[in-house]
């Protein structure tokens, strides 16, 4: 009997938890390479083109958000519907295409198209990717593995202020575009061939996952828990996509740091940024054991130690470098503890067929105001407040920014407040010890 390469290397033997959520990672860390990459690029690019602080916020972030405002939740719900392998692998080629398609620009309109496109590989990519991780992966061990598939956008970051700084330093600025998108479409169709669709976990209801894509986004926005999550991660990731858009150019502008030298120092704040996420997955779950609330209790620790050492960053003179590195790595360790709570706590609240849905209105949320709206008002900003603050100015541009991760704050404490009544609407396992109040 012949058997077809797709089927052979498709074997339940390569069907491995930890093999797909490392591909899934892998996918995700190169599809954030790609978008993130214009952060270290973004002075060479700007002096080719003539590009203001404005122009280089749409490249960034308005054009991506758009074009996410429009697929995400589609996408997300189709997720839900149908088979997620498959929406990962064509969302990711596409993306991947763009990119190198960037590579080719010649001017402001070829970037900004390029840039927007590359949102197709996050809008399905993403929600498809955490929902596969949730069915893969117990509750218990969920928050540890969500951790891990976060810390591509933190590895993809890494890649891009160092390794995108070299290239692009080496052999310009093109060549680091096309290489993103050339990887990525590899790692695609190694995801294509080698992985197969996981089973979607008990409680799957297929006539549920039929629900119109108005009544799930109802009923996910209705919920107080999810909505506070989502109002957090808007918050969050408003000022966390305003920095890392934007720090490589403060760290030249402001403190006078060759591209190169800038990248490594943001690439020791990715760093710490990928560890910060792995240490809240597994503390998560750890602490979650003797209270469930801790899901919520973990992100605002983490936002919590963020805020003071980002701010006390961005008010260091220029050239105090001695303080700066410390700072931004403490700044960027703490500021990811969000994430993998976050997204384990939308697959225990809301049901399997609503878990993508979920994941892609949280996605949204923190693409069009933080993707979307950070980079530009940030540039906006800048440009503002430069006759008052001379170089200054991106630093307390930045610092406004920051300030959003007050709001989100008080998000994370509404949801908290919500989320055991969630669990147990979902028939959540809830300790017993949660009985009693216990405070974080």
């Amino acid at each position: 009997m012949n058997v077809s390469l797709s089927e052979r290397v498709s074997e339940p033997g390569l069907h491995r938890p930890r093999y797909t959520l490392a591909l899934l990672t892998a996918l995700s860390a190169f599809s954030f390479m790609d978008r993130q990459i214009l952060a270290v690029l973004t002075q060479p690019v700007k002096m080719e083109f003539n590009l203001t602080d404005l122009q280089i916020g749409l490249i960034t972030g308005l054009g991506f958000a758009l074009t996410f405002a429009l697929l995400g939740v589609p996408l997300g719900r189709w997720a839900d519907r149908h088979e997620r392998r498959s929406l990962v692998v064509v969302c990711r080629g596409v993306g991947g295409a763009l990119a190198a398609l960037g590579s080719t620009a010649s001017g402001f309109w070829m970037l900004l198209f390029s840039r927007s496109g590359g949102a197709v590989s996050d809008a399905g990519g993403n929600p498809a990717s955490l929902s596969m991780v949730a069915d893969l992966y117990p509750p218990a061990q969920r928050a540890r593995a969500m951790s891990v598939f976060a810390s591509g956008g933190s590895l993809g970051a890494l890649m891009a202020l160092v390794g995108g700084s070299w290239v692009a330093q080496a052999y310009g600025w093109r060549v680091a575009l096309a290489s993103v998108g050339c990887v990525s479409l590899l790692l695609t169709t190694l995801l294509w061939l080698t992985v197969q669709e996981p089973q979607r976990g008990a409680g799957h209801n297929p006539l549920d996952a039929q629900q119109s894509q108005s009544a799930a986004v109802r009923d996910i926005w209705r919920a107080p828990v999810t909505r506070w999550l989502i109002v957090a991660a808007a918050c969050v990731l408003l000022a966390g996509y305003s920095f890392g858009t934007w720090n490589t150019a403060l760290l030249v502008r402001y403190h006078g740091l060759s591209l190169s030298a800038a990248g490594w120092v943001s690439g020791a704040a990715a760093l710490a940024s990928m560890a910060g996420g792995l240490v809240s997955g597994a503390l998560a779950d750890v602490l979650t054991r003797r209270d469930p609330r801790w899901q919520m209790g973990v992100p605002m620790l983490g936002v919590a130690a963020a805020l003071p050492a980002g701010l006390a960053y961005l008010m260091l003179p220029a050239g105090n470098l001695t303080a700066a590195v410390p700072l931004v790595v403490l700044y960027a360790f703490f500021l990811t503890w969000w994430v993998a709570p976050t997204y384990a706590a939308l697959s225990l609240v809301v049901p399997p067929s609503q878990r993508a849905t979920a994941s892609a209105m949280l996605l949204l949320a923190g693409s069009i105001i933080g993707n979307g709206l950070g980079p530009i008002l940030t540039g906006w900003l800048s440009d503002r407040l430069t006759p008052l603050a001379g170089s200054a100015s991106l630093a307390w541009a930045l610092a406004l920014m920051l300030a959003m991760l007050l709001p989100a704050l008080l998000a994370f404490a509404r949801a908290r407040r919500a989320y055991i009544p969630a669990l147990a609407a979902n028939r959540a396992p809830v300790p017993a010890s949660t009985l009693s109040p216990t405070p974080t």
